[in-house]
């Protein structure tokens, strides 16, 4: 299947054909929208760069050619995500070195008070100080946070951030955390380093991106043995992924019995294919409208009290 299809329109029709298309989708499972863990939103100095990065086949992207689809300004992606039928949707934002996430953190409550239908989300890396802003957010209001071990080249399991996991699971904040070893391995990436926060933290709310590829088993495993443990759909299951590492057969079985901790998430707005493409594979795995009903909304729903 090609992820680029070919549109004689312009770009307002070609939008509005997928929008029809998405909510064609969630409409025909009877529901009500969507709910998405994984989009980005943040400032837009920061975007730009995270943009510039694809664009140059950065070293963290696996060399991989990574053409970012809905490049627009920030209102008109969020007013995009609303035409599409999404109830919900995160503003995934990480930082790269300390000293970042307080300044990401303001920005990000800033943008949850003036896009309603953004969960706020927050983030945080391993640095002095970080329980106490952590706390901040979360009496703040933030409803998730976003961790980036690929990006942030740091340990999860690092003792700075044993207070800040210990409180978010108190809490029962959620955290969508990259952590598999795709699209490229990092030190501290693969299943290895979370299992060991999860030994020490075993009700940490931790949402593994990307099924946690291509270590989607030892990810399964985890999630088994930890049932606060959930993992998003992240671009996993597209042609792009499975040409890069192909979610194995043999562990379907294992993914429709996890159905109540599957999640919905895509990666808007830096796909290199339409969002509709991240549907489509999930129908294509033929796990019933019963499980994409629960991955597509009502998993989220739920756990954000929607």
């Amino acid at each position: 299947m090609n992820d680029h299809p070919t549109l004689a329109a312009g770009p307002d029709h070609a939008a509005g054909v997928e929008a029809a298309e998405v909510r064609r989708f969630w409409s025909g499972l009877g529901l009500p929208g969507l709910v998405d863990v994984h989009t980005h939103f943040m400032p837009e100095s920061v975007l730009r760069k995270v943009w510039e990065y694809f664009d140059a086949l950065g070293p963290l992207t696996g060399g991989l050619s990574w053409p970012i689809t809905y490049r627009h300004e920030e209102a008109e992606r969020a007013q995009l995500l609303r035409e599409f039928g999404v109830r919900a949707f995160t503003s995934m934002l990480y930082p790269h070195k300390p000293g970042m996430a307080r300044w990401l953190n303001g920005w990000a409550a800033g943008f949850a008070r003036r896009t309603p239908d953004c969960l706020h989300t927050a983030t945080l890396h391993p640095e002095p100080g970080v329980e106490a802003y952590v706390r901040e957010a979360v009496e703040e209001g933030a409803r998730v946070f976003k961790a980036h071990v690929q990006v942030g080249a740091y340990d999860p399991a690092d003792e700075l951030l044993d207070p800040a996991w210990g409180l978010l699971a108190e809490a029962r904040v959620p955290v969508v955390i990259h952590c598999g070893s795709g699209p490229a391995p990092g030190k501290h990436t693969g299943p290895e380093p979370i299992g060991r926060v999860l030994a020490r933290h075993p009700r940490l709310r931790l949402i593994v991106a990307h099924m946690g590829m291509p270590e989607y088993e030892e990810f399964l495993d985890l999630a088994e043995r930890y049932p606060e443990v959930r993992l998003d759909t992240t671009m996993s299951f597209t042609d792009f992924a499975e040409r890069l590492a192909p979610f194995p057969a043999a562990a379907l079985p294992r993914l429709a019995a996890l159905g109540d901790r599957i999640l919905l998430g895509s990666d808007f707005p830096n796909l290199p294919y339409p969002y509709i493409r991240q549907l489509q594979a999930l129908q294509r795995l033929d796990l019933g409208p019963r499980w994409l009903r629960a991955v597509c909304h009502d998993n989220g729903a739920r756990l954000f009290g929607l």
